[in-house]
């Protein structure tokens, strides 16, 4: 397993983007409002095995101190092999060397998985922002990125 940085541009993060984009619009319904793009100045990371991008995430700065993680996604048929613990923590280091002290992140009421792994790599329930305010299924997390010496 590799995890490489991708252009937002790159057909495998935009192909992994439309897979995660109709799975969440399966898993919510398809709440009207909630599809969203690429954006070139978000940072993505791919995972890849076998040649192959299976995952990916990206940081997007919400301001000088904060970046947000924004479409984390790994393919059904990867998941369960810690590859979204291994993502979230390069993105986590990738967020601190743009210069973030804090991450956070928003997800949907109806993923308890992606909950389950938030909290459990450290993260804390923040009262909802931006975009995802008024949104009922919407869930905020953030987190404290390490200081080092």
């Amino acid at each position: 397993m590799l995890i490489e940085s991708r252009p937002a541009t790159d057909p495998e993060i935009a192909a992994l983007v439309t897979a995660q984009q109709r799975e969440l619009r399966e898993a919510d319904g398809g709440l009207d409002g909630q599809a969203t793009l690429t954006h070139a100045d978000i940072g993505y990371l791919a995972v890849v095995v076998n040649g192959r991008a299976v995952a990916c995430g990206g940081v997007q700065a919400l301001d000088e101190e904060t970046g947000e993680v924004k479409r984390m996604y790994v393919r059904p048929a990867y998941r369960g092999r810690g590859i979204a613990r291994q993502l979230l923590a390069a993105l986590e280091e990738l967020a601190y060397q743009r210069g973030h002290s804090r991450i956070c992140l928003e997800t949907g009421t109806y993923l308890p998985a992606a909950i389950g792994l938030y909290t459990s790599c450290g993260y804390e329930p923040i009262p909802v922002y931006g975009e995802y305010v008024g949104n009922p299924y919407s869930v905020c997390f953030a987190k404290r990125l390490a200081v080092r010496a």
